[in-house]
């Protein structure tokens, strides 16, 4: 058992074009990790000592407490305590984050994910903070949970391939912009419910999804800055590799325009191909699709 468990968790993490299943260990690594750690303070009679740990991972709607735990905006969306609540947070985000995934590339999988959470963690405190009807339940309310980033790739996915289709157990065949629909319908009836702070936090998240989307298509990436800062961060913690400068005479074969254009030729397809790839997949589904056109919107993906 050379490697064990720490081999087979590292073989799944470092798979490429693989943001999915990063983003389900992370939420299932903290999840897990904060019911170990609330069993050991159980045993050494300090369980209020661990709730107040936590608290500093939740996103707080009053603006004061904020200010004092303003990382908490990120923690959040990756901080569970129910099972049931990270279970299916997690099942959606695997169903719905393999379509972004397959079509958009892994990276926005991340961009849709974060900017959801941003937008649903800041839509929750203003509403909480600015309409009186909530200012009962600014003081003490709390929130957590991976919802706001998951709607956001729930809805995007839909406003991608509306009609692509799932089949549900007892139900059949459903197109996923069904799906979001429904899901959305049941956060606005419930913005006003007991978990008004989480239904309010999945509508941010949903209108990220749609506005994402719909920006894309024009060609304008509104996930550009997420991807470079967390590129930006990863550079922090990899060593930098010596670079050894030698000079080598004799001739070199010079690049001729001709085979310059003919790399070029090869590896990019027009943008306004794609886009057609693209009204073909929401007019008539992935499946209409020749070989060749899953191939073009496969390579561009890519990039």
């Amino acid at each position: 058992m050379n490697g064990g468990i720490k081999q087979e968790f590292t073989n799944a993490w470092s798979k490429p074009n693989n943001s999915v299943v990063q983003l389900i260990l992370i939420n299932l690594i903290v999840f897990a990790a904060a019911r170990i750690f609330k069993v050991f303070f159980d045993l050494s009679n300090a369980t209020d000592t661990f709730f107040w740990i936590f608290r500093k991972l939740q996103l707080p709607a009053d603006l004061g407490t904020f200010l004092l735990q303003p990382w908490s905006i990120v923690t959040y969306f990756f901080t569970h305590y129910d099972f049931f609540h990270v279970l299916f947070n997690m099942l959606f985000l695997f169903w719905f984050g393999r379509i972004i995934q397959e079509f958009l590339n892994s990276k926005r999988v991340i961009a849709l994910y974060v900017l959801g959470g941003l937008a649903g963690g800041l839509l929750y405190m203003f509403i909480y903070n600015f309409i009186p009807f909530y200012s009962d339940r600014v003081a003490e309310s709390m929130m957590l949970g991976a919802s706001a980033g998951v709607f956001a790739i729930v809805v995007g996915a839909a406003v991608f391939m509306p009609n692509y289709t799932f089949f549900l157990i007892f139900i059949g065949p459903v197109k996923i912009k069904y799906i979001a629909i429904f899901y959305v319908f049941l956060s606005f009836v419930g913005s006003t419910g007991s978990n008004a702070g989480g239904e309010i936090a999945h509508l941010g998240g949903a209108l990220v999804g749609w506005l994402y989307i719909t920006q894309l298509n024009k060609g304008t990436d509104l996930g550009g800055w997420v991807i470079s800062v967390i590129s930006f961060i990863k550079s922090m913690f990899k060593p930098q590799p010596k670079i050894k400068v030698t000079h080598r005479s004799g001739n070199r074969r010079p690049t001729t325009k001709a085979t310059k254009s003919k790399s070029n030729d090869a590896s990019s397809t027009p943008q306004a191909e794609i886009d057609a790839i693209l009204d073909k997949i929401s007019e008539k589904g992935y499946e209409s699709l020749s070989k060749d056109e899953k191939q073009k919107l496969f390579n561009a993906s890519k990039k």
